[in-house]
């Protein structure tokens, strides 16, 4: 019986199967780069905002602590954003005929909150208490950036799960005293290596990875 298929059938066909297989794993690694790219994530990605404001200025320039306005931080699973008479206690007095500030000033006026944009945004099935965490030591610059160096307010961490995980598996990293949770460009007087245990068992800090602790 004649053969029928040419004896390069054999090669030509072995060479497909792994191009294919090789074919499906690059998809799925592009998939993955993609994922974690900023385009996903937002990640140092400017949020447009009804007042342009500036965190440099203010917390750079004018050393106002995070918790002037950030009132429920240490408190509430939610920061706080001011209300606008926050705002107006300097602003009634500083820039307060500034054509920017006229939303500020309306707001004020006629008793309507601003609608401001939040720029960390964690999905709805994602749980997260902000005054636990200041409880343990873990700084705002740890999650938030240098945002005494933003002129206008960005995501500078991907807030993915393996980000998340990442401090709940080593908290000896992260953590610093309380008392500098507020303070930007935190340095710590002994190492890390030498502090960061310390304070982990001094605040008894257990790196709870369980699926409850953030989906609930």
């Amino acid at each position: 019986m004649p053969q029928i298929f040419h004896r390069s059938a054999n090669t030509i066909s072995k060479l497909s199967l792994a191009g294919a297989l090789m074919l499906g794993a690059g998809l799925i690694l592009i998939a993955m780069l993609i994922g974690r790219s900023s385009y996903v994530t937002r990640a140092n990605e400017y949020v447009e905002q009804p007042v342009q404001f500036s965190h440099l200025h203010h917390v750079l320039d004018d050393g106002i602590d995070c918790r002037y306005c950030h009132t429920s931080v240490e408190t509430s699973s939610f920061a706080g954003i001011p209300p606008t008479k926050t705002c107006m206690n300097c602003h009634s007095q500083i820039w307060s005929n500034a054509p920017i500030l006229e939303p500020v000033r309306a707001s004020f006026r006629d008793d309507r909150p601003l609608r401001w944009v939040r720029v960390h945004d964690l999905p709805d099935f994602v749980y997260f208490n902000h005054s636990i965490h200041v409880k343990k030591g873990m700084g705002c610059e740890t999650c938030h950036g240098r945002v005494d160096q933003m002129p206008l307010m960005q995501q500078v961490q991907s807030l993915q799960m393996e980000w998340c995980l990442d401090c709940h598996r080593n908290p000896e990293k992260y953590v610093r005293p309380r008392s500098e949770v507020f303070t930007m460009d935190y340095r710590p007087a002994v190492p890390q290596s030498v502090q960061g245990p310390m304070l982990v068992k001094e605040y008894g800090i257990k790196g709870n990875t369980s699926c409850s602790t953030c989906h609930r």
